[in-house]
This record gives structure tokens, C-alpha cells and sequence, in this order.
């Protein structure tokens, strides 16, 4: 099938540097990104237990025509995933006359690992550059269903709801068919690690967004009232969109821009999946878009997530070795990026409050960003505190960085990221007059209660 071998020259051009999963999987040929993506990141999450269980049975030995990275995958399906998709084409026959062997041999892995589950297999030294695993957070989508409805459906299908989570342990300790509410996200479901709904009907249906925690934070920390004007600036996959979208209740306008025709494809079919509604894409670069121009006179909302390292990424560092450290080269280029974007962003007339957000770990991307975008515009915007209980805050590298967030594995299980709230500050005029402008001195209610319940992050 045309899936196996898209997903083969995706882990062959990963291995080779040519780019990311995620950058190849949008620059291949196959339609069902979502599909081809899934396969590539779990062929490759298991790539260790893959590769033993290859080579003790023999398998390149006896089919010498058979490519590496297409066995890889095609003993992911046959093995670990849930069987050849369709017919299975050639392969079936093929990868049939050694299952038997095959299987035999994961077997003699988990009894030599001492595990019975194949998961195990991952949480005994599998996942190169991880040390915890991070549950699989589940957004619900507002627009179409709301959190009680899910949590029955999934009653339904024989899974255990534990209620809302109190603090990190409890979702550490998710096992089996044990699900969660996010102790810090109202519409955020919580599963075990391994837990895979991309073939799930709610999923597909789009009531389900499969999205990670530290993602979500974005768009929650960004709050538009509904009817509100946003920018989402570079808005591709498109997942942070649908929750703007959410938020706003499809009542105000997302202006949406990204300059990757196939990207910006593929995220108008997740918005018109999640019934997104309120949403205009356009196929530009945000740094080309005038803020003096009349259709973004109202937007009082920015969020910029702009292209980064992905140095944060539980996926990215299983796709390329060294991913954590990008070079000095490439982290110069990037922030200089970072920097003009966040700068033009804060050049709108009407702007009230903008999210900075990267999934990096890179001082360089994160705290430099922010602090001499804000020295460019003294006075005017200040950061805002975001979620005093969140245990991970920015680095202190200027005064006020600990208002910024970050998240990493350890400390949130969640993804590497980082997030700064930014909002403008009141500006007399120079008749000494105030000039209008909204005033932020007091945290907000929503800061309020987070720091009242701080002990959910203890």
C-alpha cells in the first residue's frame, strides 16, 4: 500500500536529516497526513524494539529485497499496531511467511526484559532522551460536544473514569483503561501513555482533539471573549486555531496565516472536521501583513507560535539524535525570525494582549525573544503573570521573566515548551492625560483562583 511505503521514505529521509517527521510527512505525496504521521511517530517510538525483534529473526536476511525502514514499519503493523490496513497489499503474504518467527521473538524480548505487555517494552530504556512518560491528554472540542458527553461515551466502551485529577501524581499513575480530568483544563481529558484514539470514531468525528497539555495553554492563556478579533499568526497544523475557535464559541473572527500551501491544506480539513466556523486562512506571511490595514483594526488578540527549534518535542527527539541541541547556527537564524515576528506583532494599534509561544527549550528562542522585544517597546507592554501555581517558570535571565511558563516531561509531563503572556500597559499622553488605553495592574480572576489553588501543582 502507498501508506507503508510514504511512511518508509519518511523514517529514511528522518534518519538522514533531511528534515522532521512532521516537516516530511507534509512535504510527501500521501493525503491522510494525520494517518501517515500517526504510523511514522509509532514505528519510530518503537524503533529499538523493532530493530531486536528484525534482526534476531532474520527478516532482511531472507527477503534481501525488503528496505529496512519499510520492514520497520511493516513489523510495526504486523506486530504492534492493529494489523495491515485494507488487503495489505504484497506485504501480507510476505511479512506472513515470518510471523510466526517474528512473533516468537518479541516474545523471547519481553520474557528476557521481564515485561508482559508490549508498552513495557517502552518504559525499560526504548525511548532514547525521555525519562518519564507523558499521559495522552485529550482536548474536547466545545464546538461540537462538551466534556460530561465524552467522558460518557468513553464510560460506554468499558473505559474507568477517576474524576478530576488533583495533582500530577494521580496522572502518573494512570494505568489500563483509566481515564482523568486535567486538574488545571476543564476540557482536557487525561490517558495512559500508550493510549491511541487516532482510529477512535470521536476523534475522527472531530470532537476530539488530540492535543498536548502544554498546547493548550496558548489559547487558554490568551482568553478572547467571544466576538472578539484574533490573529493567529503562524497558524499551521492548526490545532491552537480550533481552540481559539472554541473559546470564541465561532462567535467574533480568526484571521489565520501561514505560508505553507500544503500545511495550510491540511489545516483547513482539521477546521472544517472541528467545525470551525469563524476562521479566515490566508496563504501569507504574517511579517507582509500591514497592521494599519483596515480588516485588523479590532483585533485586540495575537497568539504567535512561530517556528522553532522543536528542541521540546517528546517527538523530535526521538526523530533526530542531537535534537535537543540545535546549532548556534540555526538557533541565531531562528530567533531572528522569532524577534521580527513578535515585534511586528506588537505594532497593531488595537492590540490588548498577545501569547508568545514556542516548543523549545532554547533560552535563545524563549527568553531572548521576549526581553528584547520588550525593550523595543518600553513602556507600552509588560509581561502579564500567567498561572502563578504552574511549577515551571522562565529563566532568570531579566526581570519578570518569571512570569513566563515552561513545561517539560519532568517537572509537567508534558512536551517541552514555553509560553509569556504579553499585554499593554497604559501610556499617558503628553498632555498628561490618560489615552484610553486598557490598564493591567491586578492579576485577573482566573490568576487569582490559579494561585488559590497552587496546591494542585504540589
Amino acid at each position: 500500500m502507498a501508506l507503508y511505503a510514504a511512511a518508509a521514505a519518511v523514517l529514511a529521509g528522518v534518519e538522514s536529516r533531511q528534515g522532521s517527521i512532521k516537516g516530511l510527512v507534509y512535504a510527501s505525496s500521501f493525503q491522510n497526513v494525520k494517518q501517515l504521521y500517526a504510523l511514522v511517530c509509532e514505528t519510530q517510538r518503537y524503533s529499538a524494539v523493532l530493530d531486536a525483534v528484525i534482526a534476531s529473526a532474520g527478516l532482511l536476511r531472507a527477503e534481501k529485497k525488503l528496505r529496512p525502514h519499510l520492514a520497520k514499519v511493516l513489523v510495526y503493523e504486523l506486530l504492534l499496531g492493529k494489523g495491515f490496513r485494507g488487503s495489505g497489499g504484497r506485504w501480507k503474504p510476505l511479512l506472513g511467511r515470518h510471523q510466526a518467527r517474528l512473533k516468537a521473538e518479541l516474545a523471547r524480548l519481553k520474557v528476557h526484559r521481564g515485561v508482559s505487555r508490549n508498552e513495557d517494552l517502552l518504559e525499560v530504556g526504548s525511548r532514547p532522551g525521555t525519562t518519564c512518560q507523558v499521559p495522552r491528554f485529550v482536548r474536547v472540542n466545545t464546538l461540537k460536544t462538551c466534556s460530561d458527553d465524552a467522558i460518557d461515551y468513553f464510560k460506554r466502551q468499558g473505559f474507568s473514569y477517576q474524576g478530576q485529577a488533583s495533582s500530577l501524581d494521580d496522572l502518573k499513575a494512570l494505568k489500563g483503561k483509566h481515564f482523568l480530568l486535567d486538574p488545571l483544563l476543564p476540557d482536557l481529558l487525561v490517558f495512559p501513555a500508550q493510549t491511541d484514539l487516532h482510529e477512535h470514531p470521536l476523534y475522527q468525528a472531530g470532537h476530539l482533539i488530540l492535543q498536548d497539555k502544554a498546547s493548550c495553554l496558548p489559547a487558554m492563556l490568551l482568553a478572547p471573549p467571544p466576538g472578539s478579533h484574533v490573529i493567529d499568526a503562524c497558524a499551521a497544523p492548526g490545532n491552537k486555531t480550533s481552540h481559539l475557535a472554541a473559546l470564541l464559541k465561532n462567535q467574533g473572527k480568526i484571521f489565520a496565516f501561514d505560508l505553507d500551501a500544503k500545511r495550510l491544506a491540511s489545516m483547513a480539513t482539521l477546521l472544517a472536521r472541528a467545525g470551525v466556523s469563524c476562521c479566515e486562512l490566508a496563504e501569507e506571511d504574517f511579517l507582509a501583513v500591514s497592521p494599519s490595514d483596515e480588516r485588523y483594526r479590532q483585533v485586540q488578540y495575537i497568539l504567535l507560535d512561530p517556528s522553532c527549534s522543536g528542541s521540546g518535542m517528546l517527538t523530535r527527539q526521538l526523530e533526530e539524535p542531537g535534537a535537543g541541541t540545535p546549532s548556534k547556527e540555526r538557533l541565531h537564524a531562528l530567533a531572528g525570525f522569532q524577534q521580527r515576528a513578535l515585534c511586528h506583532a506588537l505594532t497593531f494599534p488595537s492590540l490588548q494582549r498577545l501569547v508568545y509561544s514556542t516548543c523549545s527549550l532554547c533560552q535563545e528562542e524563549n527568553e531572548d525573544v521576549v526581553r528584547e522585544a520588550l525593550q523595543q517597546s518600553p513602556g507600552t507592554f509588560r509581561l502579564a503573570p500567567a498561572l502563578p501555581s504552574w511549577p515551571h517558570r522562565g529563566l532568570s535571565t531579566f526581570p519578570g521573566a518569571e512570569h513566563c511558563l515552561r513545561a517539560s516531561p519532568e517537572t509537567t509531563l508534558t512536551g517541552g515548551f514555553f509560553v509569556a503572556v504579553i499585554e499593554r500597559v497604559e501610556v499617558p499622553s503628553p498632555t498628561g492625560r490618560s489615552t484610553g488605553t486598557r490598564t493591567y495592574t491586578q492579576p485577573s480572576p482566573k490568576e487569582k483562583e490559579e494561585t488559590a489553588n497552587s496546591s494542585s501543582w504540589s
